[in-house]
């Protein structure tokens, strides 16, 4: 241990750790080019939290018109009213409705492991049939155009769209967020991949659109439909808003600067109100070469600061296509690291990238309605020491389901103000000590600031265009002053209080030498497990309130804390991802790198009443796996269990895992459905 002395105080500094919790490295290497091995690429010396002792600003009432706008048919909202739902009752024997159920223990199963009384099935694999024509997977002798039909790899966030008012036939649509070459291909020697591999690969990333019924037992199962559809490396994207056909966007194949290929490293989303797909495209630097070709100092310091590095790229794709090739195509790097926008209703739409809502590692982003009809979304840049963001919207959501209302609410992302994020404290710094220990008024909370970084044509940082805020959004946010926070990841708005709740996974650096020092936000040094933030939004405004709800971890140490709950009584957490909430209002969170010695699972826990932070954890995934993409209905929870058997010392020739077909299978990732035995609500004794 080393230490800081820091206004005042003395700050343990663990030694540098560069691994991400609990993930293995081979994870790390495929998923975000083993970021966690290299320094943060965020080197500003942002202000932090000072003595500043503020009341926190009052509770604003709860927001309006957020997940009470959810579709209800045919993928699109009615747009009617709003309210927001009314908190329910507690249920019968005292339980929080939709968390009455008895928490699974943490185990290392190769399996899918939920409370008991409840049943589960897989709905699709990697590789299962999605389009009119696809072949049946064969793992021995995969290929691109059976690929492009195909059920893509690594399933991270997942939507069920009801396509009736029993929810008998939805659409499930469903992120890919990167391929693990070596566990997809025996024999891969990742020096001299193949052409066909990489074009596999191509076809593996993006969504998928299934169709999928509700079967008699409770389960899903997909079925032909016009709907189903493939979107990968190779499907055209239109590029909207503010930035688009900037000249740091045009390229060789496309000197307009609207037109891209493909979407890839897709991670969260959303189901907007009026019934479209949002997806965050995240650790895309991984994927281009050559950076260290690059001489001149402002590009440079620009792919910098998005982390691209090195000569060769680990999947080596730009010896098949120039546009990975930072040396041949400069610009293509800016075309990926927006939030998307696709439209499950028309297959044969175009999906649209947003410049409005800048670029970076975006987890993905989710939208709700303010008061005076204008829309809010809320993002969050996953990355340690990087900041969570909102756009407002200029436009106003048109009432209705009718194809020009649909049309007039998908244009609403590309015109309005990006703002960052600046977090301040209302304790003293003193009681800040980095050990995850409460300040003297019994919370981790605060007020916080909006800052405008750009609105359409006008910036609003100094020594930046509009342009370029977009395009280089992190920069323009270190001039800004934002806060640098614990890897926020997904950040999503609570349909019955109004409140949005965002997931800041881990950040092992933090209060490491030449790194940022805890904050009230950010409370422990080597935060290993995470925590989750609940934002008292002024939605439209600028100004929020903000306070910690859980500080994860194992609940026997003194600095974890349940948002003032038992901890005696709660399921130990770690690396919050992806969160979600039943109708109930309930947080629903899934984990991703359980540094707890457990597989990853999937978390419920209330956020208002006596049982606020009693987190009960419902279901675990295999060995190896992330839980990904939970979503909640009344009879039926699904997740996405992402790269199952992905451990340190296997590969497609060695497999760690055989789920989820056992025997002797090659593991698969999937989605999983889960409901009661007895076909009763989730969560409702």
């Amino acid at each position: 241990m080393s230490s800081r002395q820091d206004s005042g105080r003395v700050i343990p500094l663990p030694l540098a750790s560069h691994h991400s919790a609990s993930r293995s490295s081979i994870t790390c290497k495929y998923r975000c080019g083993n970021a966690c091995q290299h320094e943060a690429p965020n080197t500003s010396g942002n202000a932090y939290f000072g003595d500043i002792v503020e009341s926190v600003l009052s509770r604003r009432g709860a927001l309006k018109a957020t997940g009470a706008l959810a579709l209800t048919v045919g993928g699109a909202s009615l747009l009617t009213g709003t309210a927001a739902a009314a908190p329910r009752p507690a249920a019968t024997g005292g339980a929080v409705p939709g968390t009455d159920f008895a928490p699974v223990a943490p185990n290392t199963e190769d399996a899918v492991v939920t409370a008991d009384g409840y049943r589960q099935g897989v709905v699709i694999r990697w590789g299962d049939p999605v389009v009119e024509g696809a072949p049946e997977f064969d793992f021995a002798n995969q290929s691109a155009a059976a690929q492009e039909k195909q059920f893509g790899y690594n399933n991270d966030f997942a939507e069920l769209i009801a396509l009736d008012r029993t929810g008998s036939q939805s659409l499930l649509v469903c992120n890919h967020e990167y391929t693990t070459e070596e566990h997809m291909f025996l024999g891969y020697d990742e020096n001299n991949p193949t052409e066909e591999q990489a074009k596999i690969a191509w076809a593996a990333h993006g969504l998928s659109v299934v169709l999928v019924e509700r079967q008699d037992d409770g389960g899903l199962k997909p079925a032909p439909s016009r709907y189903n559809r493939r979107i990968t490396l190779n499907t055209p994207f239109e590029l909207r808003g503010p930035a688009a056909g900037s000249d740091l966007l045009k390229t060789s194949v496309d000197p307009t600067g609207t037109k891209v290929f493909g979407t890839q490293n897709n991670c969260s989303g959303s189901l907007t109100p009026w019934g479209t797909i949002l997806s965050g495209e995240e650790n895309f630097n991984q994927y281009f070469a050559n950076a260290d070709t690059v001489t001149d100092p402002a590009a440079k310091e620009r792919l910098d600061r998005y982390g691209f590095e090195g000569t060769a790229s680990t999947r080596k794709w730009e010896r098949f296509d120039k546009r990975w090739d930072i040396a041949q195509e400069p610009n293509e790097v800016n075309r990926f690291g927006w939030i998307v926008e696709i439209d499950p209703n028309d297959p044969t739409s175009t999906p649209v990238k947003h410049t409005a809502l800048g670029r970076f590692k975006h987890e993905g982003a989710a939208v709700q309605i303010a008061d005076d009809g204008r829309v809010v979304a809320y993002t969050g840049d996953d990355e340690r020491f990087d900041y969570i963001y909102k756009f407002v919207s200029r436009g106003k959501v048109k009432q209705g389901t009718s194809a020009l209302a649909r049309r007039h609410n998908m244009s609403l992302l590309d015109d309005g103000t990006l703002y960052v994020a600046k977090f301040t404290g209302n304790s003293p710094a003193g009681e800040i000590d980095g050990t995850g220990t409460l300040p003297s008024d019994g919370k981790f909370d605060g007020i916080g600031e909006w800052i405008a970084l750009a609105s359409g044509t006008e910036s609003f940082v100094p020594g930046f265009t509009a342009e370029e805020v977009y395009v280089f959004t992190r920069l323009a946010a270190d001039k800004a002053g934002a806060t640098k926070m614990d890897r926020p990841e997904d950040i999503q708005p609570n349909p019955v209080n109004g409140k949005v709740y965002c997931a800041l996974t881990n950040n092992s650096n933090r209060g490491s030498e030449g790194n940022a020092a805890p904050d009230e936000a950010n409370p422990r040094v080597g935060n290993k497990h995470g925590h989750v933030l609940e934002l008292d939004d002024d939605t439209t405004g600028t100004r929020f309130g903000w306070n910690l709800l859980l500080v994860c971890g194992d609940p026997n140490d003194a600095g974890t804390y349940f948002g003032g709950f038992d901890k005696a009584q709660v399921s130990p957490i770690s690396c919050p991802d992806n969160v979600a909430f039943d109708r109930h209002g309930n947080l629903w969170i899934s984990t991703d790198g359980n540094a707890l010695d457990s597989n990853d699972g999937l978390f419920a826990v209330p956020v208002d009443g006596p049982e606020r932070g009693f987190v009960k954890q419902f279901l675990t995934v295999p060995k190896g796996a992330e839980t990904c993409g939970p979503v909640v209905r009344d009879k039926v929870v699904t997740v996405a269990v992402q790269h199952p058997g992905e451990i340190d010392g296997h590969n497609a020739g060695n497999p760690a895992s055989h789920w989820p077909d056992g025997g002797t299978s090659q593991p698969r990732p999937s989605v999983v459905a889960i409901w009661r035995e007895d076909g009763g609500e989730i969560g409702r004794g």
